[in-house]
């Protein structure tokens, strides 16, 4: 019982050894993946080492549970690829400990580390994203001369919109500016286009600079509505250069925006909250707007159909407006068809109440028809893209209640891929094992990834896609383990390379060569009477099989089920092309070691190749006559 405590003792140090500098390492190839990302707004904003240590220890807190994961794989990996390739497994197998029992102090250990990550990725790392997102929004806002667009317009600075065509991230030099400044409201806006400017911040930290060349500004003098005013009075000038002191606070500050709203940052009890408040917004509003069609959009006392306005002459109705009425007529029957709306089958003579009204007066109400319908179909569009919107919202919080389970699996699931795989193996330091610990966490990756992908989008059940990758990689860890804990030979290649030359029946080859030093020569007479009886029970064999023809073969595979005395017989012979390629591999004739080499490696057990066996037969009775007349001249009776 103590060596068992100390064994498993032995287990641990070693693991936990290892697991410490995978850890480190994990997470800081996680940590350079992520700082691409924002890059842009860390260097070059003057932020204090306060700033620096604060963002990398929250990014730090948000991506442990994605380098846990790869850290188990790795360490789990190497530490038992050390232990077989110092034999030490070897030795605690023979000592009749199996591989499970070794294993059994990190199993326990994993159950450990997979609770500790879901408390961790339910409790601490949401809290940490939502501190991570307020300092990433306050970033973005440290220094917006360099967050500045090319081809859009920026709104980051207040009550000023600014167009910038293209830049130079070089020297700062900003290309066909516009401006439009709102600080003295809508009605008195300052439009400014130039060809050129640059914006920078004072020393102060508290003013943007701009700096403007070549061009012209506009500004109205007189507030209130210009619409309705008959004179306005403006002022228009142009310049070659013009500044500008814009008051913008530029010094780092944590911004008091909430990001609740992300479903990264949310545990699953406000997951489930917000999932749950989200599908109730979304019955409501879609009975609202079922009510609102009904009541105002579907709800036509008489129905009149595209059909009814034939007899209108083609001045009064174009083929344009009589396409976009029958797309119309058409969408509205099947909105009322799929809101269960009865469709009303009476109709209206089109005919005898435009009767009425001139051409022009005809033409007036079918384009106000038609542009009444274009805003209906705005509005529904505007009203799905709306409800599809907090549809994937509501995907997007499924994706976060169940990654924070699967992730959490994932550890005890790569711990029993990397420790039977290391066993296998045998392989231990920074080498083989991280190629294949890599392999095993990138397959993974794109699995979860993909998956996650497609039920985002709505392609798949929201669980069925997180989890995929964890339903993949099970039944692998299970896999492995049994193989390991049972010694099999999984990457022996030798045995793959064996098992397919049998299925597709490819044969070895005889490679007989002359022996430097022979104890024992052949007994060529005993040997001549073997060939002998070798010949004639061949030839018999070979007689008695049926034509190579469809219908033999039909015969052969008959026999081969219901009667064993042709497969004794072929086991015979090759039992005494055996003995007599054995025998003969002793002679010092350089010819009988030629023709032996011709002997084929014969198959009993394999029906498939019924041809291959004739070939084979007469194989076999052609090297054995060339070799008794070989060894005739050996025949000292």
């Amino acid at each position: 019982m103590r060596l068992i405590k100390r064994l498993d003792m032995f287990i641990l140090r070693n693991f936990l050894t290892l697991f410490a500098g995978t850890f480190c390492i994990s997470t800081f190839v996680v940590m350079m993946q992520f700082l691409w990302k924002y890059i842009d707004d860390l260097v070059g904003k003057g932020l204090t080492m306060d700033v620096y240590a604060q963002f990398f220890f929250y990014a730090i807190e948000t991506l442990v549970p994605t380098s846990l994961p790869l850290a188990i794989l790795l360490a789990s990996l190497i530490s038992f690829g050390n232990l077989g390739e110092r034999l030490e497994l070897l030795a605690i197998k023979a000592a009749g400990i199996s591989l499970i029992r070794t294993m059994r102090p990190l199993i326990v250990l994993m159950v450990v580390l997979t609770l500790t990550s879901f408390h961790f990725q339910n409790k601490i790392a949401p809290e940490a994203q939502q501190k991570l997102l307020e300092m990433i929004r306050s970033l973005k806002m440290k220094s917006p001369e360099l967050d500045i667009p090319e081809g859009v317009f920026y709104d980051g600075i207040e009550n000023i919109n600014l167009y910038v065509d293209h830049k130079d991230k070089e020297t700062g030099m900003l290309y066909d500016v516009l401006i439009y400044n709102l600080q003295d409201g809508a009605s008195r806006a300052h439009i400014v286009l130039a060809d050129s400017g640059r914006l920078e911040t004072t020393d102060d930290k508290l003013h943007l600079l701009l700096h403007l060349y070549g061009g012209g500004q506009f500004e109205n003098l007189q507030g209130g509505d210009g619409l309705q005013a008959k004179y306005t009075p403006y002022r228009r000038e142009s310049f070659v250069e013009k500044h500008f002191i814009i008051d913008f606070d530029t010094n780092f500050n944590m911004t008091d925006e909430s990001a609740s709203d992300n479903a990264r940052a949310k545990n699953m009890t406000q997951l489930k909250e917000s999932i749950d408040s989200i599908e109730n917004y979304l019955q409501r509003q879609s009975k609202i707007y079922k009510e609102n069609m009904e009541r105002y959009s579907l709800a036509i006392p008489h129905e009149a159909r595209i059909s009814d306005y034939d007899s209108l002459t083609v001045t009064q109705m174009n083929d344009s407006v009589r396409k976009k009425l029958e797309k119309a007529e058409e969408r509205y029957l099947a909105e009322k068809e799929k809101r269960g709306m009865k469709v009303a089958t009476s109709t209206v003579n089109v005919d005898s109440l435009m009767a009425g009204y001139d051409s022009q007066k005809q033409q007036q109400i079918m384009m106000t028809a038609l542009q009444k319908v274009g805003f209906q179909e705005m509005d529904s569009r505007s009203k799905e893209d709306a409800m599809e919107w907090d549809e994937k919202q509501i995907r997007l919080h499924w994706i976060q209640y169940w990654l924070k389970i699967t992730m959490s699996l994932s550890c005890l699931i790569f711990f029993f891929v990397g420790a039977p795989l290391g066993a296998i193996i045998r392989k231990g330091g920074l080498g083989f094992p991280v190629v294949v610990a890599v392999i095993i966490f990138i397959l993974y990756y794109i699995i979860d990834t993909g998956a996650m992908k497609v039920s985002r989008e709505g392609g798949m059940p929201v669980w069925i896609g997180m989890w995929i990758s964890t339903l993949v990689m099970a039944p692998l860890g299970i896999l492995l383990t049994v193989k390991s804990n049972n010694d099999s030979a999984v990457f022996n290649l030798d045995a793959y390379v064996m098992l397919w030359k049998k299925i597709l029946g490819i044969r070895p080859k005889r490679n007989i060569v002359r022996k430097e030093v022979i104890i024992n020569d052949p007994d060529y007479v005993d040997m001549k009477k073997t060939l002998d009886q070798l010949i004639a029970t061949s030839r018999e064999y070979l007689g008695s099989l049926p034509r190579s023809t469809f219908f033999g073969y039909m015969i052969y595979i008959v026999r081969y089920w219901f009667s064993k005395r042709e497969d004794i017989k072929a086991e015979g012979i090759m039992l005494m092309t055996e003995y007599v390629v054995e025998v003969l591999s002793n002679s010092k004739d350089r010819q009988v070691l030629r023709l032996l080499n011709g002997y084929p490696v014969m198959e009993t057990r394999n029906f498939r190749f019924y041809r291959r066996r004739r070939k084979d037969l007469r194989a076999v009775i052609k090297y054995s006559e060339q070799i008794k007349k070989e060894i005739e001249k050996y025949d000292t009776i």
